[in-house]
């Protein structure tokens, strides 16, 4: 892949996901049969930047990783699903993070175990500008200084800055001005607005307007099994309702959907159709294990959006070598 080929390059911080799913959580001095199990890379941007890949579009990703057997896989997972990391740093002496997930159908929830590493922090001598400002779009999930030196490489290129609004902060909140494309999820929606069940349209649609008016051009909230909704100034305020799937594992659905979203953007898609092919894109995730196996082709994608058929024969066959990366270690 040539570098100014890319259209998406990420920002952020991987990680393995050891993953269980269970039929519920057992009690203390208990135990629960494992229905299905997998070992895959994680991370929010990192997974987003593989779903955009899988969808065809060229994507590379920046972060560290360590000299380690996670480290060594995160790298691996990587190039599996075609994301370019020839601009990623391995650190040496330092593991890489990973998390154990135990998924349970019970609740549809999930219950994470994270262990952070002991890498450093990315830091701007890990950045090239030249690679970073020759991709259409920056997806970032961080607000610190380096992010927001990238960010301004990009206004300052024409270039446009997405952001992984995971949960309110007033860094974040600092942070807006410097966000081209903000997809939030319902927990930020609720620490900046307020938890409310009787939340209406015309809130959606206020609050939707009232982030616009700090920079951003896009202004996406996901809302779970609901669907999504969001606003621009040339589309106005608009809700897509989510597609009617059989739920397996919701780990990941965001980031998949912050790919997907990105990668309908960059395939012309006007706002509104983007938001409906990420939903179904995160849709046809959650019906397998964990962030990445589910995460279908655009020619996968795009038979369902018209059908509501799930062509699954690939996945079938990602989610059995994801099994097989975990018991025989393989690639």
């Amino acid at each position: 892949m040539s570098e100014k080929d890319i259209d998406i390059i990420g920002i952020g911080v991987p990680c393995v996901d050891i993953l269980t799913v269970v039929e519920k959580l057992p009690r203390p001095d208990s135990g629960s049969g494992i229905l299905d199990f997998s070992r895959q890379g994680g991370g929010n941007v990192a997974t987003a930047v593989v779903a955009s890949s899988r969808l065809g579009v060229k994507s590379g990703f920046i972060g560290l990783s360590g000299i380690c057997l996670n480290g060594k896989f995160i790298r691996e997972d990587f190039k599996y699903n075609g994301v370019d990391i020839s601009r990623s740093t391995t650190i040496e002496g330092k593991p890489s993070d990973f998390a154990i997930i135990l998924s349970d159908l019970e609740t549809r929830g999930r219950s994470i175990l994270y262990r952070g590493g002991n890498l450093r922090k990315i830091e701007l001598g890990d950045l090239d500008k030249d690679y970073i400002t020759g991709a259409k779009i920056l997806h970032l999930e961080g607000c610190g200084e380096v992010e927001k030196t990238a960010a301004l490489w990009m206004k300052d290129s024409g270039r446009k800055v997405a952001y992984d609004v995971a949960r309110y902060s007033k860094q974040i909140e600092a942070f807006t001005p410097y966000i081209d494309y903000f997809i939030a999820s319902e927990f930020y929606y609720k620490g900046k607005f307020g938890d409310s069940d009787s939340v209406t349209m015309a809130d959606y649609e206020k609050n939707c307007r009232l982030i616009a008016e700090q920079g951003p051009e896009i202004v996406v909230f996901t809302l779970g099994g609901r669907g999504c909704v969001g606003y621009t100034k040339s589309e106005g305020f608009f809700f897509e309702e989510s597609f009617k799937v059989n739920v397996f594992d919701t780990l990941g659905a965001g980031d998949v959907y912050h790919g997907a979203f990105l990668a309908g953007l960059i395939k012309g898609f006007g706002v509104r159709e983007t938001a409906r092919f990420a939903n179904a894109v995160s849709g046809i995730k959650i019906g397998y294990i964990g962030g990445r196996a589910g995460i279908p082709t655009f020619g996968v994608a795009d038979k369902f959006i018209k059908t509501g058929e799930i062509d699954d024969g690939e996945i079938l066959r990602r989610v059995e070598a994801y099994r097989n990366k975990w018991i025989y270690g393989e690639a």
